[in-house]
């Protein structure tokens, strides 16, 4: 996914947020990659507190 950003063919994100803290993890975007904008185009919430987000970039 990072290889497919930084050479922006990616146009559309669906990312699933679960609100949990453990531990560390990597960032999504990070190093390399290039700033990008992106426009929130839907969000659900699930009753067990998932945030489902379907982001484009700009």
């Amino acid at each position: 996914m990072r290889t497919l950003h930084a050479a922006g063919l990616v146009d559309r994100y669906t990312l699933v947020i679960c609100l949990l803290t453990l531990g560390s993890g990597r960032r999504l975007f990070e190093g390399a990659a290039l700033p990008t904008e992106l426009d929130l185009t839907s969000s659900v919430a699930t009753t067990k507190g998932v945030i489902i987000a379907h982001c484009r970039r700009r």
